[in-house]
Order: structure tokens, then C-alpha cells, then sequence
């Protein structure tokens, strides 16, 4: 005679599916334990097939018969958690976006020690630092390098970009409006990341004295054909050929704006001179501290990936004839494929 309570067929067929699904073997193994004994199979017959003590069917059978199904389920493995551990993460999330100094610290960095003070204040807590350690990943709170920024703000901003917006609206052929800037040569090279062998670093030579060039180039915000000139100063001179040679270019043109930066040798005495007695020249300062407004930086970054990074020419001209075949390949820029440029031998 079976030694638990009738089990409805409803029930059964539930326990059934739950013993095929579950990957919890001892889950499986007392629910197979209660459906034997529905059958009318002995509790020391039970016990023995499926390798259990007598006394753990006994409480398997107390659980079933006090709680159901739910009391066969299995508890979570390790100790219960002794502390809210969601709310403390969120907390954390909040600490860490604020500066240690907010709270009346000396000093300016979070450390596990820190907050796991400021933690255990909040939550009435004992927590160990080690602990938090071990959470911190868990809740997408890396240790990494800040990034620097100016706290001062150009109090025209708005208006500038204002005028770069409407200057863009009105490009064409008679208004052409050109993204300039300058760049800095250095025979000496800029060191990148490469592909090379895991354990092994390749060795960039370096001339040991150092020689400067310049250039300074003009991106057309429409077509994206780059003019430039080149020179041994960056001083006002190099600016205002780059002027000339922009109005030499553009000679049907009736008004040329540039886009430029704060740069002293764009708004230095002899520039402002040169300007007034061309007045086909507009200039457009950007906004301070906002290099991403003017889209020739692209075009800069792409020749230092491109030519002037890990390079391994021994002398400038050699450099500056491999910036050149760059700079003829690179219009119209981005609309091209210069990182595929063959060096041409002469």
C-alpha cells in the first residue's frame, strides 16, 4: 500500500516533464523518489535503486507531504547572501561617478578601502574591502585611466557654430568654404601599435637629431579636394600662402571662408593686414578647445596612421616626398583609398 498520499494526474504529469527538463540530478532523483512510491513501491525498495539512505526518503516524504513539488526543489548552493548586495552595487554606480573629495576626503581617487567605508555607513555594514573587490567587476566598475578635460568654456560658442552652420548652408561654387589648419613634420617618428610576433617588438630606428617641417592644408567642406603648402617656419608667412595659393585656385570665386582654428598666426597682425586688403576672404573662428569642429583633423590623423607613424626614412626630404604622393592621393579625402598608396621610386 503506498505509504504517501494519492498524487492527482495533473500533478504527475508536471512532476514527469520537471524530472525530463531539469539538470538538477537530485531534484530528478526525489521526484522519481515520490512517483515510485505513488506506485506502491516499498520506501527500502525505493531507497536501495536509487542509492539513498532510508532516513532521506523519510524527509523527502515530509517535504512532499508539508510543501508539494516546491518542497523538493533543491536550495541555492553556498551560504545565503548576509547583505543586499543589488542594493550596495547601485550605490556603488552612484559613489564612483562623484570625487572621494565630495564626501570630505584628502584624497582625489576611490580606493576598495574608501568605499567600502562610505558602504558599510550607508548600509550599517561589516563589509570587508576584499569582499568589494570581488564585486566590483560584477557591476561594470573597472580601474582605468581618466581622460582630461578643460573646464574652461567659450562664452561664443554658439554663436561660432552658428556661423560655421550657416557658412556650410551656403557652399557652392561662387561661396566655396574650406576646413584649414596646420600640421607639425617630425623626422623623428611617431611611435604606433603593429602586427608583429606575441614575445617580440619591433625596433623603429630613430635619426637622433630631430628636424621639423610644416604643412598647411585646405579641405573643401563640399568636394573634399585637400590644397596645402609646405614650409620650414609655422609662422604667419606659411598661412598666407596657403591664401594665396587658395585664391590662385579659386579665382571665379567671390568669397572664400575659411574655418580655422584660435592658432596665433591666423589672427596675427600681418595676417589681419593681408586679410583686409583681400576682402574676398572670410575667416571663421571655431569654437575654443573644440578641435572636432574642423574636419581636417581627420585628414592629419590619417597622414600620421598612414606616412609619418613608425616610418623609417633616414632623412626629411625622403619623408616629405612619401607626405606628398599622401597628400596627392588623399583628394578627395575621405573619398579614397590612400592607406593602399603604392611609394613611387625615382
Amino acid at each position: 500500500m503506498p505509504i504517501i498520499a494519492p498524487i492527482p494526474r495533473s500533478e504527475r504529469c508536471q512532476m514527469e516533464k520537471i524530472v525530463h527538463k531539469t539538470t538538477d540530478k537530485n531534484h530528478s532523483r526525489r521526484l522519481i523518489t515520490m512517483l515510485m512510491l505513488h506506485r506502491g513501491e516499498s520506501l527500502t525498495y525505493v531507497a536501495k535503486t536509487l542509492c539513498a539512505a532510508r532516513s532521506s526518503v523519510g524527509r523527502w516524504i515530509n517535504w512532499f507531504t508539508l510543501f508539494g513539488i516546491d518542497g523538493l526543489k533543491s536550495l541555492p548552493a553556498g551560504r545565503q547572501k548576509k547583505w543586499p548586495v543589488e542594493e550596495m552595487l547601485r550605490m556603488l554606480d552612484l559613489l564612483v561617478q562623484r570625487s572621494p573629495q565630495d564626501f570630505g576626503y584628502l584624497r582625489s581617487r576611490w580606493s576598495t578601502e574608501m568605499l567600502t567605508i562610505e558602504i558599510n555607513k550607508l548600509f550599517n555594514a561589516t563589509l570587508h574591502p576584499g569582499s568589494l573587490r570581488r564585486w566590483l567587476p560584477g557591476a561594470g566598475i573597472v580601474w582605468r585611466r581618466a581622460a582630461p578635460t578643460l573646464h574652461i568654456r567659450d562664452p561664443y560658442k554658439e554663436e561660432k557654430l552658428a556661423a560655421i552652420s550657416d557658412a556650410l548652408e551656403k557652399n557652392c561654387a561662387d561661396h566655396p568654404v574650406f576646413y584649414e589648419d596646420e600640421v607639425d613634420i617630425d623626422l623623428n617618428p611617431k611611435i604606433g601599435a603593429d602586427w608583429q610576433k606575441k614575445g617580440q617588438q619591433k625596433r623603429i630606428p630613430t635619426p637622433g637629431t630631430n628636424q621639423k617641417h610644416y604643412l598647411t592644408g585646405a579641405l573643401h567642406a563640399r568636394t573634399g579636394r585637400v590644397e596645402y603648402v609646405s614650409g620650414t617656419s609655422k609662422n604667419s608667412g606659411l598661412f598666407i600662402n596657403m591664401l594665396r595659393k587658395l585664391r590662385s585656385t579659386y579665382r571665379s570665386a567671390k568669397t572664400i571662408t575659411l574655418i580655422v582654428d584660435n592658432y596665433i598666426i591666423h589672427k596675427s597682425k600681418k595676417t589681419l593686414k593681408w586679410l583686409k586688403n583681400n576682402p574676398k576672404f572670410i575667416v571663421i573662428y571655431q569654437p575654443v578647445y573644440s578641435p572636432w569642429v574642423n574636419k581636417i583633423e581627420l585628414l592629419w590623423l590619417a597622414l600620421h596612421e598612414t606616412v609619418t607613424r613608425n616610418h623609417r626614412c633616414r632623412t626629411m626630404w625622403q619623408l616629405l616626398s612619401n607626405i606628398r604622393q599622401f597628400m596627392k592621393a588623399a583628394s578627395p579625402f575621405p573619398r579614397n583609398k590612400r592607406g593602399l598608396t603604392k611609394v613611387e621610386r625615382y
